[in-house]
């Protein structure tokens, strides 16, 4: 069976949907051997933050020279980019062996396309001897299919509304499913939630006897530094091939998540894995310049609390633009009504385009939404506009490309067959 058989045998999947629950996960794994459970793992969870946290946290551990497994989701432009140890993809021939040895057992059980990503992820370290695997939830937290560990340590980057339909419409209720991925006599590291949410995440911790770490009571913010303590320990955080603020604190939970699992402290080493986030771990879309003068930024900002530490950084450069262009789309289950709302305050003009999603939403819906809103609204139907909008961009003007993650990799895929 070649690649392209087997991923579209594992694409199809999806049509199976998405599946709250473990019993599937469970079921199948154990068919497996259990690998998740023999290996070392750190899992996160989060609204907005925890792409870059895991790639932080795993970069660092790969400076220490440990050799790191990496699961992350969606992926940009191929399958692969999801599963990575010391930042080289999954095999395209462990893909096609694995999805050869257990179709049958996954057609017959309805096994979803992210319960199969994830098993194949947990496999693949194990067959691979990693000394840590860091893993980001799907969705949510207690019901995701990467809930079945029993983690080194727990991180909780960030909670806001999102997913509220199968989430809950409050933040209280969305921050008790990820608290959900909380084990008992554990580690928790937070970063700057809400108080409901982090009351939530308090009386959980103390229900499991598991120790709970808020990113506010070790760090310090010196002028345009942020130096995280533990234990004696101390890391400044200055400069970071992320822009964003934001970035600072990801970076802060990140180091706090490390302090917790190992012993080997070298302050140096900490900077480096910082410093080469991108390098270690291929990191994209977290406010990248794709192209300067013109400025076109691609940003994996998906729901309000995203969009808005979106524009904090933006609005420190965005008095420079002539004009500025947004190309956006969204998925159904996301508030994009509020996105959009958010964003008109310093975009007029917008570029509306599908995406190859189920759970997409309609140009039409996202159109009259856009009208209400006062946009000059220009719809994208084939992919060579989509290039001809980023290539017309004059030097003085900025397009900026967010919405949806699929989105971007609707953008980067074009832009591979330039």
């Amino acid at each position: 069976m070649n690649i392209q058989v087997s991923l579209d045998k594992l694409f199809s999947l999806h049509n199976f949907g998405i599946k709250l629950g473990l019993e599937n996960i469970k079921k199948f794994l154990n068919f497996l051997g259990n690998p998740q459970s023999k290996i070392k793992t750190i899992h996160i969870a989060g609204s907005n933050g925890k792409g870059s946290t895991a790639s932080f946290i795993s970069s660092i551990l790969q400076e220490h020279k440990y050799k790191i497994g990496l699961f992350s989701s969606p992926h940009f432009v191929k399958f692969n980019e999801r599963i990575r140890i010391n930042n080289e993809e999954i095999e395209d021939s462990y893909i096609c062996q694995f999805i050869t040895d257990y179709y049958d057992y996954i057609l017959k059980n309805k096994i979803t396309f992210f319960e199969v990503s994830t098993a194949m992820a947990f496999c693949y370290f194990y067959k691979n001897n990693v000394d840590y695997a860091v893993i980001e939830t799907g969705l949510g937290g207690r019901l995701d299919a990467t809930n079945v560990l029993q983690p080194l340590c727990e991180v909780i980057t960030s909670i806001s509304l999102e997913h509220t339909k199968i989430l809950g419409n409050t933040l209280t209720k969305i921050a008790e499913e990820k608290a959900g991925i909380i084990k008992t006599d554990s580690k928790v590291v937070v970063g700057q939630l809400p108080q409901e949410a982090m009351n939530i995440i308090r009386t959980k911790c103390k229900s499991l006897n598991t120790a709970l770490y808020e990113i506010e009571n070790f760090i310090k913010k010196e002028n345009n530094e942020i130096v995280v303590s533990y234990n004696e320990k101390k890391v400044m955080i200055n400069t970071l091939p992320l822009n964003g603020d934001y970035q600072k604190i990801n970076a802060a939970i990140s180091v706090l998540s490390v302090m917790q699992i190992q012993n080997n402290f070298n302050n140096y080493t900490f900077s480096l894995g910082l410093e080469n986030v991108i390098k270690n771990t291929s990191l994209t879309c977290r406010y990248e310049f794709y192209n300067k003068k013109p400025d076109v930024i691609f940003d994996s900002a998906h729901n309000p609390d995203g969009v808005r530490k979106f524009l904090s950084e933006f609005r420190k450069h965005s008095s420079n633009y002539k004009n500025k262009f947004l190309l956006f789309s969204a998925l159904k289950d996301k508030a994009y009504k509020i996105m959009l709302k958010e964003l008109r305050n310093e975009f007029r003009n917008i570029y509306l385009t599908s995406i190859q999603n189920k759970r997409a939403e309609s140009i039409e819906d996202l159109t009259k939404t856009c009208n209400n809103l006062g946009f000059n609204v220009k719809i994208i139907n084939h992919p060579k506009e989509l290039m001809n909008v980023i290539k017309n961009v004059e030097e003085n003007d900025c397009l900026v490309v967010l919405g949806s993650m699929y989105l971007l990799g609707k953008v980067k895929t074009e832009l591979l067959r330039i």
